[in-house]
């Protein structure tokens, strides 16, 4: 399975898949408020801003998945429904956990939304450990929106200490 970088040309399709994904996992388990937040609109704006670091996979038009890193952070992972059960998200997730080790990290982490199990069972499965629940400050079009979540953490490498 190959994953790519992210074309410009595919920053709606991308965020169509975020937001249908979003919907699925998250709108009947956080706030109203956020989810009124969370927009098509707002998902194509973050894929436009973070370009750069969004990988896909699937052919150009027609992505089966992507990932977005933010630093030290798996900031997204979302795979297509039609894509379930496949291997995308294990080869997206993947692909990830070499692009942060490549860029030095050693300890990756991520936000699960707090009853996302779906979520939750895969990370752990790919090695992940909940590291806790911690607050965390949501960016919105309305302003900040404070909410827990589980934060998982994986160490990608070793610390050298020769």
């Amino acid at each position: 399975m190959r994953i790519r970088p992210a074309e410009a040309s595919e920053t709606a399709v991308l965020a169509r898949l975020w937001d249908d994904g979003w919907q699925d996992a998250h709108a009947a388990i956080l706030p109203a408020a956020l989810a009124r937040a969370r927009t098509l609109e707002s998902f194509a704006e973050r894929i436009e801003a973070s370009l750069d670091d969004v990988r896909t996979t699937g052919p150009i038009g027609a992505p089966l998945g992507f990932t977005m890193l933010k630093g030290d952070e798996l900031n997204q992972l979302y795979v297509s429904a039609k894509a379930y059960g496949t291997r995308v998200a294990a080869a997206l997730i993947a692909d990830a956990e070499a692009r942060l080790l490549h860029r030095g990290v050693a300890t990756a982490w991520l936000h699960c939304a707090i009853g996302n199990l779906r979520a939750a069972r895969f990370y752990e499965k790919s090695g992940w450990r909940r590291a806790g629940t911690v607050a965390c400050r949501l960016d919105t079009a309305q302003g900040p929106f404070d909410i827990d979540i589980w934060r998982y953490e994986k160490r990608l490498a070793s610390i050298d200490r020769g």
